[in-house]
């Protein structure tokens, strides 16, 4: 670990920085980075990066063969053309130390009504310590720690003694192509950190994720004859049913699995949008519901898949109309694995030891019944996968908000960690 005359110096540049780091965090949160609409705030991070001297790639999701991979998913709702990534690299003459990627995602999840958010959703409102907005929490007050972390060890006159990849990706809330894409891009390290909002916890494992669309058509009849007719939202509704009965399966099951075990109902399934029918005196002619379910590490995606397919078909022939009318299943997002960060990786340990440093307390670890983008480099590619991050609240929720306190130990912790596991030399 850093000695404390080195943490100090760490220390007093994360300070003398941190009014800029609170702007930059405002500056991310400003950028409405909803799926699709990602490019404008991709743009402005590439020009912030290269002001650091930093070597930019800007890419596309077109530019890197994604359908070669098989962990790749179908992204059905985004053009690949319009989905900017963004790689700076620090390389270091002559490395001596241990080589790092420093990865966050800057897309976020719609914010809903505006009207039901106490602060506009985009104004980036600091109140009490807190900042407010949709993705402040998850995860662009990450992505200001790893910026910021750097810039602590550049403002105490000091830079990492091997390469760093710092990257802002897109796709992490609907498929995770966008970390995979890096990898495919050729960008390696022996370690990767992805400063999600753990709380200043080590995610130990996380489920996977399956998004699917379930489509049902029927025969439109006017509702003085509804007998006569089909609905298909009612029928829509039926399969719904026969999901929740289908995940409170996998989660009895999951009572054995050596991770989750202990975890109450790991396996969330969420039928999270729906649309259906054209006139409300008209028996619905078409309803189409889009689910997400999770999977447990270890489990195969083909076979939850399956799962699932024939937990809607078993369902099908129960309806009156299913049953010679067969519901549709597409797979239109994450088809993504669970993943286990195994205890006792070296880069576990300096992160463990930067964090009690800083923090004054063991590093704890949590299991997350959510998917992050650490998969692709512990399960694909052979690279240790570290999700840790700063404190907020309100994930895809109102009022999302980020600790800006923790978000400064934080940024110590990682700058920190960064020092110990690349090794530092004076600044050329």
């Amino acid at each position: 670990m850093p000695d404390a005359s080195l943490l100090a110096r760490l220390s007093a540049a994360v300070d003398a920085n941190f009014e800029g780091e609170t702007a930059f965090l405002a500056d991310l949160v400003r950028f409405p980075s909803t799926r699709g609409n990602e490019a404008p705030l991709q743009d402005w991070m590439a020009r912030q990066l290269a002001q650091r001297g930093y070597a930019v790639d800007r890419y596309t999701l077109a530019d890197v063969p994604l359908t070669s991979h098989p962990k790749a998913s179908p992204m059905v709702e985004a053009d690949p053309a319009k989905s900017v990534q963004v790689v700076a690299t620090h390389r270091a003459a002559n490395p001596t130390g241990r080589s790092l990627i420093l990865q966050g995602h800057i897309d976020v999840v719609p914010e809903g009504p505006d009207d039901m958010w106490t602060y506009p959703p985009y104004s980036a409102t600091i109140r009490d310590g807190w900042m407010y907005g949709r993705g402040a929490h998850d995860m662009k007050a990450g992505v200001a720690a790893m910026i910021f972390a750097m810039d602590a060890l550049r403002s105490a006159g000091l830079e990492p003694a091997a390469d760093v990849h710092i990257q802002t990706v897109t796709e992490e809330e609907s498929t995770g192509n966008g970390a995979l894409s890096t990898l495919l891009r050729g960008y390696r390290a022996d370690a990767a950190l992805i400063p999600e909002p753990t709380g200043g916890t080590i995610t130990r494992c996380h489920t996977g994720t399956l998004w699917f669309r379930i489509r049902v058509r029927g025969v439109p009849v006017h509702v003085a004859v509804a007998q006569s007719g089909t609905n298909a939202i009612l029928s829509a509704m039926h399969l719904v049913q026969a999901l929740q009965a289908h995940t409170r399966e996998l989660n009895r099951a999951a009572r054995e699995h050596p991770w989750y075990r202990e975890v109450p109902d790991p396996i969330k399934f969420n039928p999270g949008i729906i649309r259906g029918g054209d006139w409300a005196s008209s028996t619905p002619a078409w309803c189409e519901v889009d689910c997400r379910i999770g999977l447990l590490p270890g489990t195969d995606v083909a076979e939850a898949r399956r799962g699932v397919e024939r937990a809607i078909a078993e369902a099908a022939k129960g309806d009156n109309f299913l049953a010679n009318n067969p519901p549709e299943v597409q797979w239109h997002g994450f088809l993504a694995d669970g993943y286990v960060l195994e205890p006792g990786t070296e880069a576990e340990a300096v992160l463990a030891a930067a964090h009690e440093q800083v923090f004054g307390a063991p590093m704890e670890e949590r299991r997350s019944t959510a998917v992050n983008d650490t998969r692709f480099y512990g399960l694909y590619f052979g690279i240790p996968g570290l999700c840790y991050g700063p404190k907020g609240e309100g994930s895809h929720a109102f009022d999302e908000r980020t600790d800006l306190e923790h978000l400064r130990k934080t940024t110590l912790a990682i700058a920190a960690f960064i020092a110990d596991w690349c090794g530092v030399r004076p600044r050329a």
